[in-house]
């Protein structure tokens, strides 16, 4: 017998940080895994642990080193985290930390922002990832389950026909999806902040100004955007589930549906993606 890949870490370590400036508190929320891969074998096969750092310690470790930063960022903490582990555990070939930042907001009252109150924002979440290895790290960054929608300048038609085929054509419709983005970073010393920003907003403003032949149509035109406005981005992958919207008939009840009339349904849904880099 031959013991293949493997690996082993700590998955849904959650972490929540207040930093307090007077009566202004920033939060910031995570949910934080982590996977060794290394010279592990003789757990698995003899079941000697000498070489085994608890998933305890792993838990741990992200608290411990949470407490050392005020104002935690996503792809930065997860580099502090992989740089330790890799300094601590000389048997680490790589580890991997991934990141998913859940988003709150602020609570409004009487037209002011309040300092100590928030509202969860979702269902979408930052995402980050880091891979290091001994001789090489790599960063990504994302969003998931962005929940967007446009209701005009967007269009599918002249589409291929079979025998199965009952779709019609429409130059009007609504597209609406959940959008999920993971890029990479050419390099760890990038500002990630206003990277991960900046980011977002370009993919927002093409889906919102895009006169869309398809989701595939828009979908290359919010990559193809990111890439050419940040330089610091190597390429992204984007995925698209198309969330149907279906105009209802009205003639039955007499009426007549004015393209305003739909409804939303959930599955089936058909799904879109693609990955878009540099040539």
């Amino acid at each position: 017998m031959v013991l293949a890949d493997h690996a082993y870490g700590k998955s849904g370590v959650r972490l929540v940080q207040v930093t307090r400036s007077g009566d202004r508190h920033t939060l910031r929320d995570f949910t934080i895994a982590i996977a060794f891969e290394g010279d592990y074998a003789a757990s698995y096969v003899d079941g000697k642990n000498s070489d085994v750092l608890p998933t305890d310690t792993m838990k741990n470790t992200v608290y411990a080193l949470a407490a050392r930063e005020q104002n935690l960022v996503a792809e930065p903490f997860a580099l502090a985290l992989a740089s330790h582990f890799l300094d601590t555990n000389a048997e680490l070939a790589s580890v991997r930390i991934d990141v998913e930042q859940h988003l709150w907001e602020r609570l409004t009252v009487d037209g002011h922002e309040q300092g100590q109150a928030f509202q969860r924002r979702g269902p979408e979440t930052r995402t980050a990832r880091v891979i290091a290895r001994r001789d090489r790290t790599e960063v990504a960054a994302g969003v998931a389950d962005l929940v967007i929608m446009k209701t005009g300048h967007s269009a599918f038609s002249a589409f291929k026909r079979d025998t199965f085929t009952t779709l019609p054509e429409t130059r009007d419709r609504l597209l609406a999806t959940s959008m999920t983005a993971t890029w990479h970073y050419a390099t760890s010393s990038t500002a990630f902040e206003p990277a991960w920003h900046a980011v977002r907003r370009t993919l927002l403003e093409t889906f919102a100004r895009h006169e869309s032949e398809s989701v595939q149509h828009t979908l290359y035109a919010m990559g193809e955007a990111v890439l050419d406005a940040l330089a610091d981005v190597t390429d992204i992958h984007i995925v698209m589930p198309n969330r149907h919207h279906l105009p209802v008939d009205l003639r039955p009840f007499g009426g007549e549906n004015r393209n305003e009339i739909f409804v939303a349904t959930t599955e089936p849904f058909g799904v879109i993606e693609a990955a878009i880099r540099r040539g």
